[in-house]
């Protein structure tokens, strides 16, 4: 199990608060800018009701409200609102989100930075069987080394996972048109907790023009494709066609927190996690962090005050969020971050805030104030990424303070000084919205992958009936988190119990991926540099730790074969 943050964690409590100092009442703050939505946060043992009306009183509208945390979603203008909420006692405090009928300046569309995950780029419920039944492989399966990594491909004989284990994928949308998504997907459960954003406050592009007209998409939709490749990972159909998941046979739930563009934003997360525990959710996959911040830091000098208490509002949001799900029966699996940094010690946040466009300035990183959420938060289970050589990937984050397993995530350059270098087979192949792929250029308006696609090693499925997929090969820790959800997945549906409310405990289901992962070795020698693959010297990594647990990879990798046949001497704590 991870190592905890126990100072940091105390920094996340009310005591600390998300205070701005405010003015006396008689001399409040003037409203001016435009409108603005705002996450405002309760304290502890005030109710949603109080926070309200502290809300209307300092001159905001309530739209919406998450009683489950506290949470409430506030639109006002954009200066003097903040100062003006969080001086009412009932208040933690409270985080800007974004403007409010921005038009856009043009340009091309904000879309937050995938460089690692595209770096080769241009180069229904059921009932139980006695006997699970064993599934096969599908054609493409022989390209997915990860699967085999994890030893799907013998996990599944034994146990495919269960349809009465549901997976929630906290993402940018989940593509339930794709041929081997449809089959696991389940429409009624899934649920959309953003809207789109055509600008920010700058006028620059965000998600550009609404598909819709309410701005807001189906809850099957996704017109990024991280999403849809997270859920094929885990748990794409094993029916004949193109790929199949770690998890075949359970169900996908599409609890949607990610703008098209990528950003995932307070109120949307939260409102997915709690979902997930309200939902029934067994284990829940988060690929991603919590913008604006990188890191959130209780009081960083680099930081204007508003900013300070505006992280202090994330931090004990997701906190909470993270707790109510925990409590609720769910497994938190969460990517570990692409930074190639040690989590331990992080090196300086280069990308906060990032959003609006503009506003990114260089912070140094305390590591005892500052948290990357969620994956610093509680009952997290954080990811690294190893490539098919099973090298740490050069930009996957480590450290034992916050890993706990690894899985296949990608790693382009890996088996440098042989043919394999640089190679798109060393990524991921998984599941590939048409949309998308037809929005980057490599899939054509008739459904041909184009020349750019093919460079990009796209491929297309086509079945007897006419049924087309497209996958396409992404790396980072958001393509590992999901091979140990795949696994996590696998486990409840093994050990679970519950004649209604089927289930397990998520530390039950922690102890069992950890106990259960094959152990990986540091390197020799313990530091890397990773020159040779043409990165500079602010990717050297060291491995601290033993077989059994360091930090490139926790516990060792997750094994769905040794889960499923030898984890029930993991089942007590």
């Amino acid at each position: 199990m991870k190592r905890p943050r126990s100072l940091v964690l105390a920094l996340a409590v009310p005591l600390f608060g998300a205070i701005v100092a405010a003015p006396a009442a008689s001399a409040q703050p003037q409203l001016s800018g435009e409108t603005t939505e705002f996450s405002v946060l309760a304290r502890e043992g005030q109710s949603v009701v109080s926070v309200e009306r502290a809300i209307r009183a300092a001159g905001g509208t309530v739209v919406t409200s998450n009683a489950a945390v506290g949470l409430i979603t506030a639109t006002a203008p954009a200066n003097g609102f903040a100062e003006r909420v969080s001086s009412d006692r009932s208040v933690f405090g409270a985080a800007k989100a974004k403007p409010i009928g921005s038009a856009p300046k043009g340009g091309k569309a904000k879309v937050k930075p995938s460089v690692v995950e595209k770096e080769s780029r241009g180069a229904a419920t059921a009932k139980k069987p006695a006997q699970p039944k064993a599934v096969g492989m599908d054609p493409l399966d022989d390209q997915l080394w990860g699967l085999k990594s994890v030893r799907s491909d013998l996990s599944r004989t034994v146990q495919p996972g269960d349809k009465r284990v549901k997976v929630g994928i906290i993402d940018t949308g989940v593509d339930a048109s794709h041929p081997d998504i449809a089959p696991n997907f389940d429409r009624a459960a899934s649920r959309n907790f953003t809207k789109d954003i055509v600008a920010d406050v700058n006028g620059a592009v965000v998600d550009g023009p609404c598909e819709y007209r309410s701005c807001v998409d189906p809850a099957d939709v996704d017109d990024n494709g991280h999403g849809t490749h997270v859920a094929g990972t885990i748990g794409a159909a094993a029916n004949g066609f193109g790929v199949s998941g770690v998890a075949p046979n359970v169900t996908l739930v599409n609890i949607r927190a990610g703008q098209d563009s990528g950003f995932f934003f307070l109120q949307s997360t939260v409102d997915a996690i709690t979902y997930a525990g309200d939902a029934g959710v067994d284990v829940v996959n988060m690929s991603f962090y919590t913008d604006p911040w990188l890191y959130n830091c209780a009081a960083n000098a680099a930081d204007t005050p508003a900013q300070q208490a505006e992280q202090r509002t994330i931090i004990e949001a997701t906190t909470r969020a993270l707790n109510y799900a925990h409590r609720k029966g769910v497994t938190q699996v969460v990517s570990l971050g692409n930074q190639h940094s040690d989590l331990g010690a992080p090196q300086e946040d280069v990308a906060s805030p990032g959003y609006p466009s503009n506003s990114i300035h260089p912070r140094p990183i305390d590591n005892a104030s500052c948290l990357s959420l969620p994956v610093e938060g509680p009952h997290t289970i954080g990811v690294s990424a190893f490539g098919p050589s099973q090298a740490k990937a050069d930009y996957s984050n480590y450290g034992v303070e916050q890993i706990s397993v690894s899985a296949p995530g990608g790693y382009f350059r890996d088996y440098f000084g042989t043919p394999w270098f640089r190679t798109v087979e060393n990524q991921i192949l998984s599941t590939y919205p048409r949309n998308v792929g037809v929005a980057e250029g490599n899939i054509d308006a008739s459904g041909n992958i184009t020349p750019e696609g093919v460079t990009a090693g796209v491929q297309k499925a086509t079945a007897a009936d006419g049924r087309v997929g497209y996958y396409q090969w992404l790396q980072g820790t958001s393509m590992a988190s999901p091979h140990a959800t795949g696994v996590a997945a696998l486990i409840v549906s093994q050990y679970g119990k519950g004649s209604r409310d089927f289930g397990m405990n998520p530390d039950a289901v922690q102890r069992v991926l950890e106990g259960t992962a094959s152990d990986i070795a540091c390197p020799v020698p313990r530091t890397v540099d990773y020159l040779d693959e043409g990165r500079n010297d602010t990717f050297t990594a060291t491995c601290t730790g033993d077989a059994s647990f360091n930090g490139f990879y926790g516990h060792g990798a997750v094994d769905a074969w040794s889960a499923v046949k030898h984890g029930a001497q993991y089942l007590r704590g």
